[in-house]
């Protein structure tokens, strides 16, 4: 490994303590395949590309690395596949493991199609609304998303998959706060913070038990 590729995989271990090298190996090839498609497809923001790694690769690594005994996972509005092609991944070598994507765009299902097939993921892409993926997505005991709605409309979307037993992994910025208050108002749930190891303003809500607030 060059130097430069071995700090990659260093870093990579801090998430992710059990991580081989050839798991590694294929995250920083994920890596230039979202910098090819980037090219034709906005799947991040240009100004976050040079931090690729960093910012988004091992920012959606803590994921895999709170559940990794989940097997039946659904990541809604999976865009450039943060976090559901990094989870995939990461756990694609777990018995049992599958993850369902949801993303209404059909440029980026296009990609997340692409790349799970690259890599021989164990994941299927809905090119739908997540309000319709119901249908198609029974059971998920994981729901994860990043960078998506507030907290409150993520409660609206994810709600009957909370009624059959769903955690919910939320990577959330510096309003989490603020979004929580907001979202209590309406909804009762159970909550643990999980402080960002790579962002210290941002978090990743478990969310567990959500049920609309009465009266």
């Amino acid at each position: 490994m060059t130097e430069w590729v071995e700090e990659k995989y260093l870093t990579l271990k801090e998430i992710v303590p059990s991580v081989s090298r050839e798991t590694a190996a294929s995250l920083m090839a994920f890596e230039e395949a979202v910098k090819k498609w980037q090219s034709h497809i906005n799947l991040i923001a240009n100004a976050t590309l040079p931090e690729l790694w960093t910012r988004h690769i091992l920012d959606s690594a803590q994921i895999a690395a709170l559940q990794p005994d989940a097997k039946n996972w659904c990541d809604i509005g999976s865009g450039g596949g943060f976090p559901g092609i990094v989870t995939a991944i990461l756990l694609k070598e777990k018995s049992g493991f599958h993850i369902d994507l949801v993303e209404s765009n059909s440029k980026k299902a296009a990609f997340l199609r692409s790349v799970s097939a690259e890599f021989n993921l164990p994941a299927t892409v809905h090119t739908c609304r997540i309000e319709t993926s119901y249908i198609h997505i029974k059971k998920p005991e994981i729901i994860t998303s990043r960078a998506l709605a507030s907290l409150g409309k993520l409660f609206e979307l994810t709600l009957p998959w909370f009624e059959q037993g769903a955690t919910a992994l939320f990577q959330k910025g510096r309003d989490y706060k603020k979004e929580m208050a907001e979202a209590e108002q309406n909804w009762t749930f159970n909550s643990i913070i999980h402080q960002s190891k790579i962002d210290r303003q941002s978090v990743i809500l478990e969310i567990s038990k959500i049920n609309p607030r009465k009266g």
